[in-house]
C-alpha cells in the first residue's frame, strides 16, 4: 500500500516538474533590427497537419510580419513544413494565419500601429505547458544603423568582461 502512494507522489512530482514551454523556432533578427517596445502571446489558428509538422521540425519565422486588419491579427511570411506523412491534407506551407488575441488587445494594437515607426513582430512560436501552440510576438521600433552599432559593441565589451572575470576566478 504504501509503495503505490510513494509511486503516486512521485508521478505528481514530475508532472509538474514539466517544462514551461518548449520553443519550436526564434525569430533573432528582430532582436538586431528592433527595439521591442512590449509583448504578447497569441494563439494561432493551424490546421491538424500544421501542428504536427511543428513537433516534427522547426518552422521559419525570419521573414514574417504580422497585420492587424478588419479587427483581425493576420500573421504573414511564416514558412511551416508541410507534414511528412500530411498527403493531400497538408496546406500552403506560406499562407496567411489568423492570431488568437483578445478584442482589447486587437484595438490597442491597432491604435499603436497607426503611430509612425512601430510594427508588429512575431519574436519566437513555441508549445506551451498545455501543449498548444503560441507565438511572441512585439511592439517594436525599428533600429538605426548607429543603435546596432551600439549594441555590438556594448556585446562585445560584455563578453569581454565575462572573459576577465572567468580568468580572475581560476
Amino acid at each position: 500500500m504504501a509503495k503505490s502512494k510513494v509511486l503516486r507522489q512521485a508521478a505528481k512530482a514530475e508532472r509538474q516538474a514539466k517544462p514551461g514551454k518548449k520553443t519550436i523556432a526564434k525569430n533573432r533578427s528582430a532582436y538586431h533590427e528592433y527595439f521591442i517596445d512590449e509583448t504578447f502571446e497569441a494563439g494561432i489558428e493551424l490546421t491538424g497537419t500544421e501542428v504536427k509538422s511543428l513537433r516534427e521540425r522547426a518552422c521559419q519565422l525570419t521573414d514574417a510580419f504580422c497585420l492587424i486588419r478588419g479587427r483581425e491579427a493576420w500573421l504573414h511570411g511564416v514558412h511551416i513544413h508541410p507534414y511528412s506523412n500530411g498527403g493531400v491534407w497538408n496546406v500552403d506551407p506560406d499562407r496567411k494565419r489568423r492570431l488568437l488575441l483578445h478584442r482589447r488587445q486587437i484595438d490597442y494594437l491597432d491604435a499603436k500601429l497607426r503611430q509612425k515607426g512601430l510594427a508588429l513582430v512575431p519574436l519566437e512560436i513555441y508549445f506551451d505547458e498545455r501543449n498548444r501552440v503560441k507565438l511572441a510576438i512585439g511592439l517594436a521600433r525599428g533600429k538605426k544603423l548607429y543603435d546596432k552599432r551600439a549594441d555590438m559593441a556594448r556585446r562585445d565589451s560584455d563578453r569581454e568582461i565575462a572573459r576577465a572575470l572567468k580568468e580572475l576566478n581560476r
